[in-house]
């Protein structure tokens, strides 16, 4: 094994704006309270057994290993949209699924399409039944430079 699995996780999502792509997408994270931590960017699986908590602040500068959607966009007046789902499988033995999106336009269908894609993952190319999806999104109206950013973060 290469090391202790993640035994719980949580959804946060936020928006933020600046003068530069880099500080809007930081701006975002801050927006989802995880601004001042270092990010570990996941592929899609959630370990088996993982249950939900309630989000809550991570230690400074801390190694946060998540997975997320993001979108960044300095066309003013554009909205834009981040989400991801997680796909929690009925059988607590085997690993769920997280889907990311992000587009240009609401939140809703950007959600629903991170939505359908853990189903799809899960009951179509696994086969495996799945107890419930959770989900979460950000949207924002650009000014000047804006992002949106949705993650699901493992934590132990």
């Amino acid at each position: 094994m290469f090391g202790t699995l993640p035994k719980h996780f949580f959804l946060v999502s936020g928006s933020g704006e600046s003068s530069t792509e880099l500080n809007a997408f930081d701006a975002a994270l801050l927006g989802a309270g995880i601004g001042d931590t270092n990010l570990i960017r996941l592929s899609s699986i959630l370990p088996p057994g993982a249950r939900e908590i309630e989000p809550f602040e991570l230690p400074k500068g801390s190694l946060v290993p998540l997975a997320y959607g993001e979108r960044v966009c300095a066309k003013p007046g554009t909205m834009i949209s981040a989400a991801v789902a997680v796909g929690i499988p009925e059988d607590d033995s085997e690993a769920g699924l997280i889907m990311e999106c992000s587009r240009i336009g609401e939140p809703g269908p950007c959600e629903e399409a991170a939505r359908l894609m853990v189903k799809e993952g899960m009951e179509v190319i696994r086969g495996r039944r799945i107890r419930e999806i959770k989900s979460i999104s950000a949207s924002l109206t650009v000014q000047r430079v804006g992002a949106v950013f949705a993650a699901v973060i493992l934590c132990p």
